[in-house]
Formats: structure tokens, C-alpha cells, sequence
């Protein structure tokens, strides 16, 4: 990612693809982000237990998920942008250790609003072409052109 390129409010298209990014969940990248969060619930980083609550394995919790939306969003609205409102992250499937979750988007409307420039973005995290966690709306301020 080149931070010193920006994206501009007048750059943006409805429905064009928000570039995916790939987030690869190994054990050790969620044991850190569970200890980073201090979300020591041993679902995060303990297999044996994870599996005995009924999930296939360890998972990403809620932070780090989070996080995986708000770096796709932050490179399509670069430095400039701010995210404003979250609405319909819901999650749906587990992501485990040993899978890549990607994170796809499609920004679904632009708008001018009291001398803001908006976008809403759609986004959803996908697993094996299934989608884990969405899809949700993220509505961004973007910065114009002078």
C-alpha cells in the first residue's frame, strides 16, 4: 500500500469493486491480536477448548474482524478519509486458524451532506467463496478536490 497516494470523493464510481485484501489467521496472529485485545476468552487461542464449544477451531474474535474491515476501508479512503458510521457487522461463520479470510466491498452510493462528502461502502468478509462475517454497511467521509 502507497500511503502517500489519496483517494478523492470525485475518484469514486457506485458500484465499483472496494479492492479485497487477504487477512491469512494463523495461530500465532490470532493468539497476538486475542492478547493485544487482552481477550483472554480461550476460544481465541486454544484449540482443545475451542473445539469442545463447538467450533471447528480457533477463531478471530470481534476485534480483530473489525480491524480486517477498517484496513480495507482505510486504503480505499487513504489517510484523509474518516470512517463515520459502521451498520450490519454480524458474524456468521467462524474464521479459524489456517484459513485466509478475505474482506470485499463494493461501494454502493455518494453523496454530498451538510459539506460532507460520503460514501457507503457494502463489505463483507468471505471464507471459501462463503461470507463469515456481513455484509455490512460502512458509510466514510472522503475528501474532495479544491
Amino acid at each position: 500500500m502507497d500511503w502517500s497516494e489519496q483517494r478523492y470523493w470525485e475518484d469514486v464510481e457506485t458500484g465499483a469493486e472496494v479492492p479485497p485484501v487477504a487477512f491469512p489467521l494463523t495461530v500465532y496472529r490470532l493468539v497476538v491480536e486475542a492478547g493485544a485485545n487482552r481477550d483472554f476468552n480461550s476460544i481465541h487461542h486454544n484449540s482443545e477448548y475451542a473445539r469442545a464449544s463447538g467450533a471447528p477451531e480457533i477463531y478471530a474474535n470481534t476485534g480483530f474482524l473489525l480491524g480486517m474491515w477498517e484496513r480495507t476501508v482505510r486504503e480505499f479512503i487513504g489517510l484523509r478519509g474518516s470512517i463515520r458510521h459502521i451498520a450490519g457487522f454480524r458474524m456468521r461463520r467462524f474464521n479459524t486458524a489456517g484459513a485466509t479470510v478475505v474482506v470485499r466491498g463494493l461501494v454502493k452510493s455518494k453523496r454530498r451532506e451538510n459539506g460532507e462528502a460520503l460514501v457507503e461502502l457494502e463489505l463483507w468478509s468471505e471464507l471459501d467463496d462463503t461470507i463469515t462475517v456481513g455484509p455490512g454497511i460502512v458509510t466514510v467521509q472522503m475528501p474532495v478536490r479544491t
